[in-house]
């Protein structure tokens, strides 16, 4: 019956020509293949792979063991995605599972972990209610989580003198984000007007800017409007058609992938903070994944790309370190545990399995030979930089 959700199922052995046997180390990969989200998902997927290959110095083997990918496509629906782990974890034997790209569908499949008694690493899902409210002990992260998001957006752009107000999807992603964001800015100084939440599938976004351009242009000072907004819609474009700086009223976003990016170009200047741009980080990681993502596919790693790549280089540390996948020795393994990433260094933080990490505010630049806006570094905020905050109740 299981089955019956699962729309495909692919077993990727990461060395050609070979098939999953029972001592090979699985890993599953849960993910919005179809869907919304769809292009996010892709990109973990290559990222995932990549991250094996370059943590495992090409010989896809670990502990002595072939490391096999096991894909489920959830569609990006919460249903799916219980069924998909499930199947995984006790189907597949699948030792650890990585996903998924959708909040609403990563919060469902949190408890199928805690049933199986599986390590889940969330990648590249964000809602904070993930290693919130919603945690458990199996549960760890290597995506930035909405506070992370928040925090460095909010430190990017909120100062005394300055008034916000806030567009977001209406679900656990943009309301997680927006409340993050609140607390943030609060501690900033900045002020904030208004809040407006609007369905995932928007496109028409005129009734919605006259409400925020009315909360914001008679305001003295600095005036933004801050958007956290995934997948289609592009709601910065819309509002920026409908000319807020007529009111003296700027926009201002986290980073996206890079067809997103392209919608930047028309907002020259803009500032916010970014969880990954191929440019900025500079380490050896990086390095080697944009020079062999460039090689590979004529174009530099993406957004989600660095997320997977994450994820596997924290599962390589992690069976490293614990010279086994045996669930307990791995939570013993991976609380406190610091791994490398394009990004540099994260940690798993002990209290909530969150990885703690770096972050870029940025400001938009335009180059005519480049198809995307370039994010132009401001600052690095790093680990210490962010008051993180636990949000679990461990």
């Amino acid at each position: 019956m299981r089955r019956s959700f699962i729309i495909t199922t692919t077993i990727l052995a990461l060395a050609a020509g070979t098939s999953a046997r029972a001592d090979d180390l699985k890993i599953a990969l849960i993910y919005g293949k179809t869907g919304p989200l769809e292009a996010y998902a892709k990109q973990t997927e290559t990222g995932l792979q990549m991250g094996f290959e370059y943590a495992t110095k090409g010989t896809m083997t670990l502990d002595g063991r072939k490391i096999v990918i096991i894909t489920k496509d959830d569609q990006g629906k919460p249903d799916l995605a219980k069924a998909a782990l499930a199947e995984a974890y006790q189907d597949d034997k699948a030792d650890i599972a990585i996903g998924t790209t959708s909040s609403a569908a990563a919060l469902a499949i949190l408890p199928v972990a805690e049933e199986n008694k599986k390590i889940l690493i969330v990648e590249p899902a964000v809602a904070d209610q993930i290693t919130g409210e919603k945690w458990n002990r199996y549960i760890f992260r290597t995506a930035r989580n909405s506070s992370q998001d928040a925090i460095s957006n909010a430190v990017a752009i909120g100062k005394q003198g300055v008034t916000v107000a806030t567009l977001a999807q209406d679900y656990a992603f943009g309301r997680d984000g927006v409340a993050a964001f609140k607390e943030a800015l609060a501690k900033t100084g900045a002020t904030l007007a208004a809040e407006e939440y609007a369905p995932t599938n928007t496109t028409d976004f005129t009734a919605v800017g006259q409400r925020l351009f009315d909360a914001l242009k008679d305001k003295p000072g600095r005036k933004v409007i801050w958007v956290i907004w995934a997948g289609a819609g592009n709601p910065l474009a819309k509002l920026q058609d409908m000319d807020p700086k007529r009111y003296g009223i700027e926009l201002s976003t986290g980073g996206n992938i890079l067809p997103a990016l392209a919608a930047y170009k028309g907002l020259p200047g803009m500032e916010g903070a970014t969880y990954y741009f191929y440019e900025i980080p500079k380490n050896p990681v990086n390095d080697w994944l944009v020079a062999e993502h460039q090689k590979r596919f004529k174009a530099p790693p993406d957004f989600f790309t660095a997320g997977g790549f994450a994820a596997a280089m924290s599962v390589v540390a992690a069976v490293t370190k614990a010279k086994s996948t045996d669930t307990e020795k791995l939570i013993t393994a991976m609380e406190g545990l610091e791994f490398d990433t394009p990004k540099g260094k994260m940690v798993f933080r002990k209290e909530d399995h969150q990885a703690l990490q770096s972050m870029y505010a940025f400001k938009v630049k335009v180059d005519p030979n480049v198809a995307w806006a370039v994010l132009e570094p401001v600052r690095e905020l790093k680990i210490e930089d962010m008051d993180v905050p636990v949000k679990n109740k461990r």
